[in-house]
This record gives C-alpha cells, structure tokens and sequence, in this order.
C-alpha cells in the first residue's frame, strides 16, 4: 500500500524522522571523505554524500556545506588553503569513514582519532587517504551562497586523480566496483553495488547495443 505523507504531517514528525525520510528519498549517494589542513598543517577528514560532477572541461565537481552555526572545520580550511582531496569510500574503510562525522575538538585529527592514514602529493597542501582506491585533489574555485537553507555549495577544479590503473578502461570509464566502492542511503546506511551491465550511446529511433565491462560492443558483464 503506497502511503500519503502531506508535508505538515512530516514537520509533525521528529526532528531524526524527518531527516533520515527526506535523505533517502534522493535515493543512492556517492560516500566521500573529504581531506583538508590548515595553515599550520593540522589535519582533518569529514564524511559527505552531496557530492557531485558539474563538468569534464573544466573538470569541475561540488558539494553542500551545511550551515555553519556550529565550527566547519573542513570549510574554514578550504577557506584558508583553497585546497582539500577527495577520496572515495571503499568496503575495506566504510566504518571509519562514517566514525569522521563526529564532532571530534578542532585539535583533534580525524585521520588519527579513525586510524586512517595520511598520504600527500608534491604541490597540493590537502591530505590523502591512503586506504582510498580513487582519490583527487581539488583546488577551490567559488562558494556559492544557497539562501534558502542557509547552505553553501563549494565549487572546485580536479588537480591531480589517484586510481588504481586496473580499474580505468581504454574508452575512460572507471570500474567502481572492482574497487569496492561503497554509497550510501540516508544518513547512516552504506551499500555495495552490483553491475548491470553497460549500454551504446542512446539516440532516437536507435536500438541500444550492450557493451562489455571494456566499453566493446558485446554481452554485459
């Protein structure tokens, strides 16, 4: 039976409700962990799912940065350095990943409190995961202010990807799930993926052609 929820019947709800129901109504969301210092080089990792591509050329990607009525400690640092990495949630990390949403001091690591660990590339200031099998590094670019929620949208440019080279196909397309990428539900439900298969280029009034694992006309894998 589909059940009818008006929107002042949800604001009726409790505060936890509502929020666990309006999350997963966006379905599967990509888990990240997001890698950042300050100018002293004190490091911190914050898990998000807002996540998102906005372009290949410029390769540009965002994500929501919540309001800051508490201390953001991953937005003062981007702030501060216009640098910070993300890194991908694999199976192997998944718990310690969604451990960095705790409101650890400001003089606490993440990377530390979680036992992850801490990798860094020549010329970019940002901290890696080293558990992370795709991984980027990310220069800001614009903060764009969202007035009705008092949430921000952070822009930035894609530096440098660190992948594990098995998982990248000749045509470019990346086998997440080779590398045990993980997404999550909600706010706290976090899941593997199964392949259904590849598919041609769609265009009108054409049939579309399967494609293997590699990109090549053929059966799914």
């Amino acid at each position: 039976m589909m059940q009818h929820i008006p929107l002042q019947d949800l604001y009726n709800k409790d505060n936890r409700y509502r929020a666990k129901l309006i999350n997963s109504l966006s379905g599967f969301k990509s888990a990240n962990v997001i890698g950042t210092c300050d100018n002293i080089g004190n490091t911190n990792l914050a898990i998000f799912s807002s996540v998102v591509h906005l372009g290949a050329s410029p390769a540009l990607v965002g994500f929501i940065m919540r309001p800051d009525t508490v201390p953001r400690d991953t937005l003062n640092n981007i702030l501060l350095t216009k640098h910070y990495t993300i890194n991908q949630v694999s199976s192997t990390f998944w718990q310690q990943a969604h451990q960095t949403s705790a409101r650890y001091p400001p003089n606490h690591s993440e990377f530390s409190e979680t036992d992850l660990s801490v990798s860094f590339i020549d010329g970019h200031q940002a901290p890696f995961v080293e558990q992370s099998l795709v991984k980027y590094a990310v220069v800001l670019k614009e903060i764009i202010p969202i007035a009705s929620n008092n949430t921000q949208f952070v822009i930035g440019e894609i530096t440098d990807i660190l992948c594990q080279q098995s998982a990248i196909k000749a045509d470019g397309y990346l086998d997440l799930e080779s590398l045990n990428t993980v997404c999550v539900s909600s706010l706290d439900s976090y899941h593997i993926t199964q392949h259904l298969g590849r598919l041609s280029y769609a265009k009108p009034e054409t049939p579309l052609t399967p494609l293997t694992i590699d990109g090549e006309r053929g059966t799914t894998q």
